[in-house]
């Protein structure tokens, strides 16, 4: 199946737009230039129109924060039974018949990460996933996709209304440097039981700390105030993990310290009401600071906080406050791909690459623009 697209403003990401036409054959872009010459099964008139990658949300609880169900029992998105929950995933929770989901699509978003919620201090297993099916099996592009973790407020306020530990921060990284120490116990033990040739019991709590500590998976912590980003940063050198920080709300008060750690950043949600101590300031100027200091950096809208059909609105504003639209549309597409290792496929428009392709009305910072089509690896999800 070969799909032209004519006379569209293609804004590649990582060169500069252009007017021109790009070729879908099967499930990859085929060629982009400026003219093609070559028969198709559809021809796509995109005149006056602009063709950009789908974007990527590299920390959503879309699918397990389901839209129209209100609270409590009906939502899967934290098992706050336990402070220590590295075994739960995300994939035996999500929704694909989420209503959020359409409406994403509607808004360019092709990838996500779903992950836990914050609710403690180890949450589970994220997984990464394009909006391609209404089979969760065939959605997934990566399980797992890192080992969400949490310091701060949330893990605090959950488990000292419990009357459990953690209700401080003291508490906080004592019990995720209590778990990675009995996982490095368990790697130790089980190593010397398969070199003897001994029975093992299997336990799935350390077997995904144990991804983590061998750098198969990332930890993705959850960490707002600079504090607390520090202490990631520490943990993630005592231990030994890759580590991305999610939300990042105070990083931008210490770049030069994440630029020297090149820890790479999710960021937000940043547009909304400050609704706890943590958030008090938050700004958008973040961006535009980070990015100054080459922080690898994406944003994301921590659905359902920020729906994801505006994905491109709160990426958007921050060019008010001075951040590059070159570089606010790269925290939508290709920085996320880097940050989920993905960028292989994904996150830009190049000739190889799988076709995941938005044809917008406008420019997406365009508070009039619509995504007209969505495809994902080729085959169209969503039209107006």
């Amino acid at each position: 199946m070969k799909i032209l697209f004519k006379n569209a403003t293609i804004v590649t990401i990582e060169k500069e737009p252009f007017k021109g036409d790009l070729l879908i054959e099967n499930d990859i872009i085929k060629k982009i230039s400026k003219e093609i010459k070559d028969s198709a099964d559809e021809i796509i008139d995109a005149e006056n129109k602009f063709l950009l990658p789908g974007f990527i949300d590299a920390h959503s609880h879309i699918g397990v924060f389901e839209e129209g169900v209100g609270e409590g029992a009906h939502q899967d998105g934290n098992e706050m039974t336990d402070p220590i929950t590295p075994q739960v995933r995300t994939i035996d929770a999500f929704i694909t018949d989420d209503a959020a989901i359409k409406r994403a699509l509607a808004g360019g978003v092709t990838t996500v990460n779903v992950v836990p919620g914050s609710a403690n201090l180890i949450g589970g297993q994220g997984a990464i996933l394009k909006f391609k099916s209404n089979i969760l099996d065939e959605m997934i592009i990566k399980q797992p996709s890192g080992l969400k973790m949490a310091l701060g407020e949330n893990p605090k306020r959950v488990y000292d209304s419990k009357g459990k530990m953690p209700s401080t921060r003291l508490g906080n990284a004592a019990l995720i440097r209590e778990y990675f120490i009995k996982v490095k116990n368990y790697m130790k033990n089980k190593n010397k039981a398969l070199k003897e040739d001994k029975d093992f019991d299997i336990d799935i709590k350390f077997e995904i700390g144990e991804k983590v500590l061998n750098k198969e998976i990332p930890a993705r912590i959850h960490a707002h105030r600079k504090d607390d980003i520090v202490t990631a940063i520490r943990l993630s050198e005592e231990f030994d993990f890759d580590l991305i920080i999610e939300h990042a709300t105070e990083a931008y008060k210490i770049p030069e310290f994440i630029s020297k750690k090149n820890v790479p950043l999710i960021l937000g949600p940043i547009f909304g009401f400050r609704t706890k101590l943590e958030l008090k300031d938050a700004t958008y100027d973040s961006v535009r600071i980070l990015n100054d200091h080459n922080v690898l950096c994406a944003m994301m809208c921590d659905h359902p906080v920020i729906h994801l059909e505006h994905a491109n609105i709160n990426a958007g504003l921050a060019m008010r406050y001075g951040a590059k639209e070159d570089d606010v549309l790269k925290m939508l597409t290709i920085n996320p791909a880097k940050i989920l290792k993905i960028d292989d496929e994904v996150g830009s428009l190049k000739e190889g690459k799988k076709a995941d392709i938005v044809l917008w009305s406008n420019h997406p910072f365009d508070l009039k623009a619509k995504a007209e089509k969505v495809f994902i690896e080729g085959k169209q999800v969503f039209s107006l």
